[in-house]
């Protein structure tokens, strides 16, 4: 894997890329909006909409972005985030679970949440 820099996308582009589902353009675009979007609400709706995706990239970068919103805007919706980073730490993928993983990691850090991790 290289490391390929987040190219910074509109609203309207990242919301049409939600439309047609594109899993290979979504994976930038969950960051894209984490990253660079003004609106942090904004920014986790569009999180929380692509951590149930049924592609693991998807999942796992939606999950990440959680992380990269606490970071820049230092909020997140305790309940909404806790519960899906927390479903995240059970996935069946590998790439998603460590994701989840870091992110409950900064967010405990960055946040103070609580996140209940399986054994």
């Amino acid at each position: 894997m290289k490391y390929e820099a987040i190219e910074e996308l509109s609203r309207d582009k990242v919301e049409a890329a939600i439309v047609r589902n594109d899993p290979q353009e979504l994976l930038y675009a969950v960051l894209s909006a984490a990253l660079y979007a003004d609106d942090p609400d904004w920014a986790e709706s569009v999180c929380l909409r692509l951590a149930e995706h049924e592609h693991f990239n998807v999942r796992g970068n939606a999950i990440l972005g959680f992380a990269h919103i606490a970071r820049i805007h230092g909020r997140l919706d305790r309940n909404l985030v806790t519960t899906v980073i927390e479903g995240a730490l059970s996935d069946e993928n590998d790439y998603v679970r460590g994701h989840a993983h870091d992110a409950a990691d900064d967010i405990e850090f960055l946040l103070r949440f609580k996140f209940h991790r399986p054994r």
